[in-house]
């Protein structure tokens, strides 16, 4: 069966050593975020989701959601763990003092976020869409809108969803039909179908709150004339309790691949009545709010799972007996030995081993510099934070989810079989960290982000934000005999993407499509060096504090440098040598190529 510890003392080596997290209390909306009450939050959560969650992955994913006479049940045991987890001030732990919440740094709630998604992400989908309306209506909401609706979502009683897509439209939201029709009271009528809405409906709160992208009339062509609404479920009362029922109906919902304990979706709004959310035909940037903030987390889901595949394959392999080491029995007194002796399985390991704990590391800068973008006093600093977040999010998104998803599959690989039935709970994981590389922005659509949007960027300041610390660093360490390995093969990776940086720049000038052929390759080769660069300062760090150590944490750190540098950062070249090869094979093909083969 698949177990699951909260990773806790790693979390507080990146939090802590690494990436100095214990800083962030230097910022007055941080100041009560001290290294302590750090590790205490750190600690309860680990407990709640290992003993809560955890034990409702499997039975959820068996069970799923059903729509019953118009209402949307969850699986058994849901309920009760969201009313736990709302007690415990988990639904508030971001949100601001003002509503409720805790105002915990982002960084110490991506890591609670990460447990979440390790032991159950089909549960953390209903606080998480929540998250996404909270930060929309505080920064683009009225100050009544905030006043009613912030409260409730901080304490958990209302939960959130955003409604963006429809049939005919998913990435491309400019071609959104639903209706929103002036009243004379200030409120809209909107009239229209959204599809594969996470979070749509359910039985965990009193009401939920939907935030639904549409047109008024006579609205702009294309994303200029979208506007964004907030239709609740109930209207809600002037004391704030739930009112009458809104035109907001489930009509169906989906029957997917994966997170089968999350509710998505077809929401219908017949004439339901809706308060517009800033100005009028603004509405795309309040949903980037939504979705800025939700890419990040659904990087966050791609890490969760990987390090519970991780932690599952780990266990497996050390009590599977089959077979004997190549150079002779190890345990002559058992009949066969563990798995673990096998070259394969280790190779497996410590690729889960060195993905995760990476893109940990990676996650953990990025929100970091999200804390400081947020709340600084000191706008240059924002800035200069702001620039990296702008720029790390697509490679989170993208790169934390491919290899959350490889790092499953490998898990189910350790396995073999039994890795394959059901009742493992391994194979889940596969399924559910699938979701994770399409919604939010496919990571096609990520990586053209990365190269048509952010690459270009205030005339390339956003990477400058990530070349000029990895270059620093390099520098700093040349003359480092020990760190040799580390800094050689950084300074490789980091050349290769410098260059692959130029050439696609200046053939995306001349033909738009050289770019697009390339995306997908140089964001994979962007988080392998962003790795590179987060396992050498592991390293350095594990090469200063290893002779303390009893515990052996800081040689696994080594050990596992060393592997991603020899085993897992070569994979760059490759990378480097598609990105010269150019877009001539993809596009020279005619569209009446690709089905010449069946053709009669």
């Amino acid at each position: 069966m698949a177990v699951y510890k909260a990773p806790l003392r790693d979390m507080r080596f990146v939090y802590h050593e690494l990436l100095g997290g214990d800083s962030l209390v230097d910022l007055p909306a941080y100041g009560d975020f001290t290294a302590d009450v750090v590790d205490a939050v750190l600690e309860e959560a680990g407990k709640f989701t290992s003993e809560v969650l955890f034990p409702l992955n499997l039975s959820g994913d068996s069970e799923g959601c059903r729509l019953e006479n118009g209402v949307v049940r969850t699986p058994k045991g849901f309920k009760e763990a969201y009313d736990q987890f709302a007690q415990g001030g988990w639904t508030g732990i971001a949100a601001a003092p003002a509503y409720g919440g805790q105002g915990a740094p982002a960084a110490l709630h991506f890591l609670i976020q990460e447990m979440i998604c390790s032991t159950n992400m089909s549960f953390g989908m209903y606080p998480g869409l929540t998250e996404g309306a909270y930060n929309a209506i505080n920064l683009h909401g009225s100050d009544e809108q905030k006043s009613l609706y912030l409260p409730k979502f901080s304490e958990g009683t209302w939960s959130g969803t955003m409604c963006l897509t429809e049939p005919q439209c998913g990435t491309d939201l400019g071609l959104i039909r639903t209706k929103a029709d002036p009243q004379d009271d200030d409120s809209y009528k909107i009239t229209g179908t959204k599809i594969f809405i996470s979070a749509g409906d359910h039985d965990l709160t009193e009401n939920i709150v939907h935030l639904v992208l549409a047109r008024l009339p006579g609205a702009p062509e294309g994303t200029k004339g979208i506007s964004l609404f907030i239709v609740p479920k109930f209207l809600p009362k002037e004391d704030t309790s739930v009112g009458p029922r809104n035109g907001v109906t489930c009509g169906s919902i989906e029957h997917k691949m994966g997170i089968k304990g999350s509710a998505t979706c077809v929401m219908n709004f017949d004439d339901a009545t809706g308060w517009l959310i800033g100005q009028p035909h603004k509405g795309m940037r309040a949903m980037f709010t939504m979705m800025n903030a939700a890419r990040l987390g659904v990087g966050i889901q791609g890490l969760g799972v990987g390090e519970a595949a991780y932690q599952g394959g780990l266990a497996y392999a050390q009590e599977r007996l089959q077979g004997r080491a190549l150079k002779g029995a190890e345990t002559p007194d058992k009949p066969a030995d563990s798995i673990l002796v096998h070259p394969d399985v280790r190779k497996n390991l410590l690729a889960m081993k060195a993905l995760t704990e990476g893109i940990r590391a990676l996650c953990m800068w990025t929100a970091i510099n999200l804390d400081k973008a947020e709340k600084s006093e000191d706008e240059a600093a924002r800035q200069a934070a702001d620039d990296l977040v702008q720029l790390l999010t697509p490679i989170v998104k993208s790169y934390g989810t491919d290899k959350g998803f490889q790092t499953a599959n490998l898990g189910v690989q350790i396995y073999g079989g039994h890795g394959y039935i059901h009742e493992h709970g391994m194979e889940q994981f596969v399924r559910d960290a699938r979701i994770t590389q399409l919604y939010e922005g496919t990571n096609g659509i990520q990586a053209m982000d990365l190269v048509g949007r952010k690459m270009g960027t205030h005339y390339g300041r956003y990477l400058r934000s990530f070349f000029h610390p990895v270059q620093e660093f390099i520098e700093e360490n040349a003359d480092d005999e020990t760190l040799q390995p580390f800094i050689l093969g950084l300074a490789k990776s980091f050349g290769r993407l410098q260059q692959a940086t130029g050439i696609i720049a200046h053939k995306g000038l001349r033909d738009p499509n050289e770019a697009g052929a390339a995306a997908s390759d140089y964001l994979t080769l962007f988080g392998h060096v962003a790795m590179a660069f987060m396992w050498a300062k592991m390293a350095k760090l594990a090469l200063e504090k290893k002779d303390d150590d009893s515990s052996g944490f800081y040689v696994g750190k080594l050990k596992t440098a060393r592997f991603f540098f020899e085993r897992i950062l070569p994979e760059t070249s490759g990378l480097f040598s598609m990105i010269m090869a150019g877009g001539d094979s993809i596009m020279d093909m005619d569209d009446d190529l690709f089905g010449a083969s069946v053709a009669s």
